[in-house]
């Protein structure tokens, strides 16, 4: 970890100590409370919840398959692995650590870590507009009689329109990324103005790879279907929590919010401390939104913690071992051997 990153790290720790101690007599919580409402949550719901985003991962697999195919064809299963060590990785390192599967399936397979890098780049922003036209779907044609309908329609069109701009933009970079890029160097000055164009024109060596219509299809589809299912994976685990109508009978539309809210709350995601970042964001959210009491609120952030982050943990640890992967090293080396490319 770089010195820069731990000062950040130890200083996020000292903030949430003194909110604690500054607030620990004007909250209150009830834990025993809590701690029942985690005991009694439904396990079936929460097995159905773990399988799909186990399922996730085998589409990442997929994906990744299709996107380096043009280059060189693999199969699905021999990129599993990485995608199991490398979100096992971010789980306990943060998402310093994100750049672990670039790293890890370009000396699996044998191809340039930059265009495996390229191949990142292109599957984030699938993610991105996947999650988006689910989410904006779902919230745009809620029904009117829903509470906080017009919330969920507006909060729906813009996403779509976001999406909409989204996909502007990757043909602009399919079409003419070296163009976008240059335009970007000159807009901005020194490093950021490098980076910026660094980035884009990563995205347009990913989106290259893609070399059909074909390839664009079956990969869209993929992200939906995946994204649909982290959706219903949200959905799932809510309903565990079965003593809790404000939870138990929650659609599928507005679960989208509370799925926002904890993508939100990951972007920056920092070893062990972004996991109660990350609890206190969607309880919030299930609190403010749904009316949810706030100890079954904490619960509930909690389980969809461990059912959508935590649960890779132990696959991915069982991965490392077989294929021999230093989960601590490989994410160091990634972040060092990426770095070394952006600057090459």
């Amino acid at each position: 970890m770089k010195k820069r990153d731990a000062i950040i790290w130890i200083s996020l720790v000292v903030v949430l100590a003194a909110v604690v101690v500054v607030f620990r007599d004007r909250i209150h919580f009830d834990w025993a409370m809590f701690w029942q409402q985690l005991k009694h949550a439904d396990a079936w719901h929460i097995g159905a919840a773990m399988a799909l985003i186990y399922g996730t991962y085998w589409l990442r697999a997929v994906r990744w398959a299709v996107l380096v195919a043009p280059t060189k064809k693999v199969a699905a299963g021999a990129l599993l692995g990485p995608q199991f060590i490398g979100f096992t990785g971010v789980a306990l390192f943060g998402r310093l650590a994100d750049l672990t599967r670039p790293y890890l399936v370009a000396r699996k397979i044998g191809l340039p870590l930059a265009s495996q890098v390229a191949v990142y780049t292109v599957e984030r922003m699938f993610d991105l507009g996947a999650a988006a036209i689910i989410f904006s779907s779902a919230l745009a044609f809620t029904p009117a009689a829903m509470p906080h309908h017009e919330l969920f329609v507006r909060t729906g069109v813009v996403s779509l329109a976001a999406t909409l701009a989204l996909a502007v933009f990757a043909m602009a970079v399919r079409v003419g990324g070296g163009t976008v890029a240059g335009f970007a160097r000159r807009l901005t000055l020194g490093r950021l103005a490098e980076s910026i164009a660094t980035k884009i024109e990563g995205f347009r060596d990913g989106l290259n790879a893609i070399a059909s219509l074909e390839e664009f299809g079956v990969v869209t589809l993929i992200s939906l279907v995946m994204w649909g299912m982290i959706g219903g994976a949200y959905l799932q685990t809510t309903h565990a929590f079965v003593a809790t109508p404000e939870l138990a009978g929650l659609t599928y539309a507005r679960t989208m919010l509370l799925m926002a809210a904890s993508i939100g709350g990951s972007l920056l995601q920092l070893p062990i401390v972004g996991w109660f970042t990350q609890i206190a964001v969607t309880a919030t959210a299930m609190h403010e939104f749904y009316g949810a009491p706030i100890e079954t609120a904490t619960a509930c952030g909690a389980m969809l913690l461990v059912v959508t982050f935590i649960c890779i943990i132990p696959a991915g640890l069982i991965y490392a071992r077989v294929e021999h992967v230093n989960l601590k090293q490989a994410a160091s080396e990634s972040e060092a051997a990426v770095e070394a490319v952006s600057e090459s």
